[in-house]
């Protein structure tokens, strides 16, 4: 079946025709920030409160079975998903939150004084601070991976940057302000050469094309729920079943112990579950089963060719506008990154707003590629499966004719 981009907004009520912003038509283009939602995955969420409330590993009755079977089937999905086995699907509140556990689960207990953690500078917060934290609490150290002149991490650059002393390389597939991809499937290739272990932080990549845990040969795998047309509050660590059954256990409760003792051991039940204590996101996990199936439905590989089709039409009608920096031209994806010549970026996403058209301004969350930029902060619109080409033309026809500020605010 053909890609039909109407037809699917249909199945969104965030996109209805009468829905606006500031008066005008919404044209909604935060999509690396988070992902509008179709029914079925609302309508998921809300099946667990009005059909099936209870809570999971802790009932024995038939409500209480239906959520452990539900939980079970979730990871199930997932694992089809991603080509990995269920028992390496770990629930958690999100990618940041996957991150952490990596980070005091596994790298503080095997980092040592003078161990090195590689990133980059272009990371995202939640794949720069946990690291920054447990170096400081193992006294590893911290290195970065050089971007090349378009802000790209490459394999060439991998390399110089590695060291028999590297114990963990950590990185963005893809970069949520460039949009770059990164060669991950090399790059675990290389990191394993050198005994690293490959952290993927997938946050902007399982949303938007297809992935393959064991054919990319990584040792962990990062994302969010709600940037995938999922719920806020849910996401996964996707980990290799030896490397999670070494791990330690981050947040410890109820349900991820078989049992603990009066002189404090504690004998705790094998990944996944040993991972997940106290009282899952119940209608999340419902909630996310959904979107999975859904984005499983419409075939990753139509979503990513949608989004390159709209982002190589969007830079072909910004081509020759001098006073329009376009930061991430060589990128292949949904993210347009860009500046206008003399605007602050949270003043042309102001006036951006004011014509109906949600962007992002300011960091992204990365805050130290700024520098690497030559720039304070930058504009950036990113697509997804349900934009439009005349949501793009919306917006650069808004970029295009530009406008004075003061209309967003005394208009």
């Amino acid at each position: 079946m053909a890609y039909d981009v109407y037809k699917i907004r249909e199945l969104f009520p965030m996109l209805r025709k009468d829905k606006t912003m500031q008066g005008k038509p919404l044209v909604f283009l935060d999509n690396a920030s988070t992902t509008f939602k179709p029914r079925s995955v609302i309508d998921a969420c809300s099946s667990y409160y009005e059909e099936h409330n209870s809570n999971s590993h802790r009932g024995d009755y038939d409500l209480a079975y239906d959520a452990d079977m539900m939980v079970q089937k979730t990871r199930d999905t997932i694992a089809k998903f991603l080509n990995c086995d269920s028992r390496e699907v770990v629930f958690t509140s999100g990618d940041t939150q996957a991150l952490n556990l990596l980070a005091y689960g596994y790298a503080l207990k095997f980092l040592k004084e003078g161990d090195e953690i590689l990133l980059s500078i272009e990371e995202h917060a939640s794949n720069l601070l946990p690291w920054f934290k447990v170096a400081q609490l193992t006294k590893a150290k911290v290195s970065y991976i050089p971007l090349n002149k378009y802000g790209q991490i490459t394999v060439q650059n991998l390399k110089k940057a590695l060291s028999s002393k590297t114990k963990i390389v950590s990185v963005a597939h893809v970069s949520n302000v460039l949009g770059y991809t990164v060669d991950i499937k090399e790059f675990a290739k290389i990191a394993h050469q050198f005994g690293a272990v490959m952290v993927v932080d997938g946050a902007q990549s399982v949303p938007h094309s297809k992935i393959d845990f064991k054919d990319l040969d990584i040792d962990f795998l990062t994302f969010s729920a709600h940037k995938m047309c999922g719920p806020t509050g849910i996401g996964c660590l996707i980990g290799k079943y030896d490397l999670l059954d070494r791990m330690d256990s981050f947040s410890l409760g109820g349900g991820m112990n078989v049992t603990f003792h009066k002189d404090a051991t504690i004998e705790y039940l094998n990944p996944p579950s040993k991972f997940e204590g106290g009282t899952l996101n119940l209608s999340g996990i419902y909630g996310f089963k959904a979107a999975v199936e859904f984005l499983m439905d419409l075939g990753m590989d139509n979503i990513h060719a949608h989004e390159v089709e709209l982002q190589e039409y969007a830079l072909k009608r910004l081509k020759g506008y001098k006073n329009i920096y376009i930061y991430n031209a060589h990128a292949r994806g949904g993210i347009i990154t860009f500046n206008i010549e003399g605007v602050f970026s949270q003043d042309e996403a102001t006036l951006f707003n004011h014509k109906g058209i949600a962007i992002r301004s300011g960091l992204h969350c990365a805050k130290m590629l700024p520098e690497f930029l030559g720039v304070p902060s930058t504009c950036r619109a990113s697509f997804y499966l349900y934009t439009t080409k005349e949501e793009v033309d919306a917006f650069v026809d808004a970029l295009i004719n530009g406008g004075d500020i003061l209309d967003a605010y005394f208009s």
